[in-house]
């Protein structure tokens, strides 16, 4: 059975846990060679142990502009090109209109937007005619959500980069496209908090899925894997939620 990213070489940032490296996971099983990027060596460490072969982990924060020329740098060295780009990495917080902060505001920010455009703009030299670039966004950014309004934010504004992106790359036949999750079981949204709040938040959130439960990121990733494969060929700009029906219904 062909492997349907044979040969082709991806990036996926924020790729040491939750969907990043589900979709690093995905992208190897069909084919592709994956460099990740995460903050923190210890799940970089982990991620490499967990997907084995064909891939590279590479210290970074993506809303370091240095730090994503010393990645660029390196896969330039070592393969050339990219034909993938996952933009993934990216952060939440809570905090209600009245409470949020410089500090808030920037952070989010400065991962979930600077960081996402400068991963995608230092990219495209590498990026041969006929590449993909998809983009992690969320149903938040068309469904408002009590004490999430920064985050949200930031998400639709990856949704508006898509489709600018789309018109700016075209005579290239570069597609850009944006994956919108639901709520995802993953360390992010656990995150979000304190432990024993954990069940009654998944509770919250599963009660909002016409399907009941929330998502697994394997089940993110495969569209993720859709995308940057030449089954999508002829899709471009588009917004594709992967979210139960949450925000369809």
């Amino acid at each position: 059975m062909s492997k349907k990213l044979e040969g082709k070489i991806a990036i996926v940032t924020g790729g040491s846990t939750g969907i990043g490296l589900a979709t690093a996971k995905e992208f190897v099983a069909q084919g592709a060679y994956v460099f990740i990027t995460g903050r923190r060596q210890a799940e970089l460490d982990n991620a490499l142990k967990e997907i084995g072969s064909n891939v590279t982990a590479i210290r970074a924060d993506s809303s370091s502009l240095s730090d994503l020329d010393k990645v660029y740098d390196q896969i330039k060295q070592e393969k050339g090109r990219i034909d993938i780009v996952f933009a993934n990495a990216g952060i939440a917080a809570f905090a209600p209109l009245g409470s949020i902060t410089e500090e808030h505001f920037d952070s989010i920010f400065d991962t979930n937007v600077k960081g996402l455009v400068f991963t995608v703009q230092k990219a495209i030299p590498l990026i041969p005619d006929g590449g993909a670039i998809i983009l992690n966004a969320s149903i938040t950014s068309v469904k408002g959500t009590a004490a999430f309004s920064i985050y949200s934010a930031t998400k639709a504004a990856v949704r508006s980069l898509a489709r600018c992106w789309t018109l700016d790359l075209k005579d290239r036949k570069i597609r850009v496209n944006v994956v919108s999750p639901g709520p995802v079981d993953t360390p992010g949204l656990n995150g979000l908090v304190p432990e024993d709040h954990k069940a009654g938040l998944h509770g919250a959130l599963a009660s909002q899925v016409p399907l009941g439960r929330l998502a697994q990121p394997g089940e993110i990733a495969k569209t993720i894997a859709f995308l940057a494969s030449d089954d999508a060929s002829y899709v471009a700009g588009a917004d594709i939620p992967v979210d139960g029906g949450a925000a369809q219904v």
